[in-house]
């Protein structure tokens, strides 16, 4: 990676890890029993930032002289499990699974949310980071 790059992504890493701590530490909780759309709209903001970060993670932590062209097939993958947990935590709402009462079924949709994000960020920021060296 270019020496005068590193250090703009690593705060774009930190403040995007900053942003998503105090949006999922103070905003979700928060909104998150009685208004329904703030929650939703602090949930999407907080899973953007997180992607951002595994992206800068994936930029940082990238050495593309010494590995063949990276393939997205871990942001296929992540793109996957996300579509599968958003739809099976869309399921336990249509069957009136309450949030409040079973907070642990709802744990391994959010899981997979999270791990998806994180393959799709990292995986994009390697290719990235591949692209430009090969610009370079």
């Amino acid at each position: 990676m270019n020496g005068d790059r590193r250090p703009l992504l690593l705060v774009l890493l930190g403040s995007a890890l900053l942003v998503t701590l105090v949006l999922h530490l103070v905003f979700v909780p928060r909104y998150l029993p009685d208004d329904v759309l703030l929650t939703v709209l602090a949930l999407g903001a907080g899973w953007v930032t997180y992607a951002i970060a595994f992206y800068a993670l994936g930029r940082v932590g990238a050495e593309p002289e010494s590995e063949a062209f990276p393939n997205l097939r871990f942001a296929d993958v992540g793109i996957a499990l996300l579509l599968v947990s958003l739809l099976l935590l869309l399921s336990f709402d249509a069957l009136g699974v309450p949030l409040e009462g079973i907070v642990g079924i709802y744990a391994l949709p959010a899981a997979g949310i999270y791990a998806g994000l994180a393959l799709l960020g990292w995986s994009i920021g390697r290719r990235t980071e591949a692209i430009n060296e090969m610009v370079r």
